[in-house]
């Protein structure tokens, strides 16, 4: 057996469907080894796109996603999708081919040190040298990816590796690192801890971050949210957490949460923060939401743990595990007069946007949308203005919602939505971008035809950046730098060299019928949609 077969029989035992990449030189032994393996190839347009393809399959399969590279700019051009697979703590195997290893180090034709390179965007990164060691490294690589603290692992083999002969092949039962071993269960004196806690408080929340989901944990938070009446809101990952119109459920946190949601948040005696780290975006001032309360900080990973401000009770473990533990208890914590309170205050923060009737509301958009899809549907949110209008408006249901939060990669939601589809092909999948986040990744069009994937993509339509456009309206009074679009492309145009249906909606009136159209539609198709270009995330 060669490098090239052992690794492809490796991603054959770990039950990988697909990998997403793109083919060089470098490569060529494993993409040749995989023809003869039910592995199912996909070829992206540009490397990036094969991390984000992988993570959209990740995040709703459960599994780990796996793309595979050439060496050069091949695996440079991986690295920002790896990187946004790391700040989200996705699991990802990213395999990238290397040049001859007896000519590492001599800067030879599309030699890159990714390995080096990669280094703060993985969570570990292996530089195979002798051909015997791949079935421990893959078996590793697949652990690593999956437990604990998720997050990509970078597998860079030489090709001179790949056509080395193995004697004799053996795929490890199971991994024993010495250096590697994550806490799953969390310590009971602690958990003990937070059930004293929770006995002497009167108004708790729960802020749920996409750990919670990571960990499969959503039926046990709510389980406990809904046995002692705790109110629970989200980061911008960890949406989805629980239903939008759960009652116990008061929105995002954050900058561009919901008020009601930091009030909730900043006026708790006891503040349960699991599988969210405490990062700028949800919490931009840390020492407010430590301030006259308890502050229990659950996470998997110890090193995010009183990283941005001290926890009266940390518990390291698995969130799912912990909340089973924290569920054998029985405790009564009257929550009546403070879920009454909450609601109150989100009766009062609540205020109409101010919306231009010449051009379709993002709001009522999504709000129609969120309605006629399917339950179990997948949203999947690009980067600027129109995720936070989707953090904002989408209803989850029973289905999952995805966008890019902790790098905020533009261009996500297309490969994003492709993955998610191609994982989970009989669920309802809808890209929604801005024309800016369209254009970073619209080459990936080709890709869902070639795979005869049935893309819906929603494309909100002001010809600017903006995000970026808003920021300069308030920071340098209309001052607009590189921000214009303008009106291209033509999307009516570009959606037939695609052989993709065509919608545009200009009016909220034509917003019914248009997303009906949509979501019946057998073929693929683009939504344009017309946004005023002087809208705001806040109307």
């Amino acid at each position: 057996m060669l490098g090239a077969e052992a690794l492809v029989k490796a991603l054959t035992e770990e039950g990988v469907e697909y990998v997403f990449g793109y083919p060089g030189v470098a490569i060529c032994p494993f993409y040749n080894a995989i023809l003869e393996s039910p592995i199912k190839t996909v070829l992206v347009r540009t490397e990036q796109n094969a991390a984000h393809m992988a993570s959209g399959l990740a995040r709703v399969t459960g599994g780990v996603g796996v793309c595979a590279v050439t060496s050069g700019p091949g695996a440079t051009n991986l690295i920002t999708g790896i990187a946004t697979a790391f700040a989200d703590s996705i699991p990802l195997v990213c395999i990238t081919g290397q040049v001859n290893s007896a000519l590492l180090g001599s800067d030879v034709f599309q030699e890159a040190d990714i390995t080096g390179a990669a280094e703060s965007f993985v969570k570990y990164s292996y530089l195979v040298k002798d051909a015997a060691d791949i079935p421990r490294v893959m078996k590793e690589a697949f652990h690593i990816a999956r437990t604990g603290r998720k997050g990509p692992v970078l597998v860079d083999i030489p090709i001179d590796v790949q056509n080395s002969e193995i004697k004799k092949y053996k795929y490890p039962e199971e991994v024993n690192m010495r250096t590697y071993k994550p806490t799953f269960v969390g310590n009971f004196a602690q958990i003990k801890k937070t059930v004293k806690a929770l006995e002497k408080s009167k108004k708790p929340v729960i802020c749920a971050g996409g750990g919670v989901l990571l960990s499969g944990a959503k039926g046990s938070l709510r389980a406990f949210a809904e046995k002692h009446g705790i109110p629970v809101v989200s980061t911008m990952m960890g949406i989805g957490s629980m239903p939008t119109m759960h009652p116990l459920y008061f929105g995002m946190v954050g900058n561009n949460g919901k008020p009601w949601a930091n009030k909730a948040m900043n006026d708790s005696d006891l503040l349960i923060m699991v599988g969210a780290r405490v990062a700028d975006r949800a919490v931009n001032q840390p020492d407010i939401i430590t301030e006259n309360k308890v502050m229990i900080h659950i996470d998997v990973d110890p090193a995010e743990i009183g990283k941005n401000c001290g926890p009266t009770i940390p518990i390291v473990g698995d969130a799912d595990n912990i909340f089973g533990q924290l569920l054998d208890f029985d405790f009564d914590i009257d929550t009546a007069d403070w879920l009454d309170k909450l609601r109150e205050v989100k009766k009062d923060l609540t205020v109409q946007r101010k919306t231009n009737p010449n051009f379709v509301d993002p709001e009522k958009f999504i709000g129609i949308l969120s309605d006629k899809m399917e339950d179990n549907g997948i949203y999947v949110a690009d980067v600027g203005q129109n995720q936070i209008w989707s953090c904002a408006y989408h209803v989850v249901k029973d289905g999952f919602f995805l966008t890019s939060g902790g790098m905020g990669t533009m261009g996500y939601s297309i490969p994003a939505a492709l993955g998610a589809k191609l994982g989970l092909p009989d669920r309802q999948v809808i890209a929604v971008c801005g024309d800016g986040s369209f254009q970073m990744s619209f080459m990936e069009l080709a890709t869902a035809k070639q795979q005869n994937v049935n893309l819906k993509i929603v494309v909100f339509k002001n010809n600017y950046l903006g995000m970026v456009r808003e920021y300069q309206h308030f920071t340098y009074k209309d001052n607009y730098s590189v921000v214009e679009l303008n009106d291209y492309p033509n999307y009516e145009l570009l959606a037939g060299a695609y052989s993709m249906d065509y919608l545009k909606v200009s009016r909220d009136s034509e917003i019914d019928g248009c997303i009906e159209k949509m979501l019946n539609d057998s073929n693929s198709c683009i939504v344009e949609v017309m946004i005023d270009p002087m809208d705001l995330v806040k109307g």
